[in-house]
């Protein structure tokens, strides 16, 4: 039966290539638009791509979020592939309309389709997905899958280390009074996913890269319980060398049960900019 449930997400989960292929989740891409140009995100512009020309651009990028169409289709061929029901797990609703556009394509589906909002991004979602589908691996049911959403969500803590807010206050996240601040004090902001929500808060912010990893660090493990076993992702915007040293710090101090590292979309990477880097991961109860 478990083999019957369908899996889909949309592509701000970051969830690496061989992991996607191995547990069988389908990705609905979403767009960015640079100038009058449109890139299918990990399709037709790859994140490492998208870094490298962000600075450049003069004028600053936007993404749109996948269609009802694009959802509609995942689910058709999903049906097609034999799934007598879908479970589609999207970015926050805090976010983004893509939970709107997934709940349309559900509406046209003769087979049951669940839409679930992560309250998150980038691997706060991708870790949620990975759940369900080792749930499912192991035959477990659609409720089961649902569940264990849920624990993953309840125990995620989601830290990011910003290079700068000038990303942010061009996509008209922070205002200008903020962004001066920022900028006269050389700051390097440090802000947090909720949980329960999506919604973004901010933590202390640090005057230098290196107390902002820090910074980054101290907060992510005063936060999450050690004492139980840890699945962590280091995340960053095409900073690989810093996330793979603090990568190897996390594992030598804190001995996760599961750890990897993966670039972040550019989905994501339009507001946060190049050179953040995050912690981002749950403990198990």
């Amino acid at each position: 039966m478990a083999n019957q449930i369908a899996l889909v997400t949309d592509s701000t989960c970051d969830i690496p290539d061989e992991w996607r292929e191995k547990y069988n989740i389908t990705v609905v891409p979403s767009i960015i638009v640079f100038g009058e140009k449109q890139y299918i995100d990990g399709v037709e512009m790859t994140a490492a791509q998208f870094y490298e020309q962000l600075p450049r651009e003069k004028v600053h990028p936007f993404t749109s979020h996948p269609t009802p169409a694009a959802f509609l289709e995942a689910y058709r061929q999903a049906k097609k592939n034999g799934a007598k029901e879908i479970l589609t797990v999207v970015v926050a609703a805090a976010m983004s309309g893509t939970i709107v556009a997934a709940q349309q394509a559900a509406e046209e589906m003769d087979i049951p389709v669940h839409v679930i909002d992560s309250c998150s991004n980038s691997m706060g979602m991708g870790w949620q997905v990975i759940a369900a589908a080792r749930v499912r691996e192991n035959g477990g049911s659609l409720t089961d899958m649902i569940a264990a959403i849920e624990r993953v969500r309840q125990h995620m803590v989601y830290y990011v280390s910003l290079n700068t807010l000038e990303y942010l206050s061009k996509g008209g996240r922070i205002g200008d009074a903020i962004r001066l601040v920022e900028t006269v004090l050389t700051i390097k902001p440090l802000v947090f996913v909720k949980p329960e929500n999506g919604t973004v808060g901010v933590s202390l912010p640090a005057r230098s890269r290196k107390l902002a990893i820090a910074g980054l660090q101290r907060e992510f493990f005063k936060t999450i319980n050690v004492k139980r076993p840890m699945h962590i992702a280091v995340l960053h915007n095409n900073a690989l060398d810093e996330a793979k040293s603090l990568a190897q710090k996390v594992i030598e101090t804190y001995k996760p049960k599961e750890l990897i590292t993966t670039i972040v979309t550019p989905i994501l990477g339009v507001h946060t900019g190049p050179q953040a880097i995050a912690l981002c991961g749950y403990s198990e109860p």
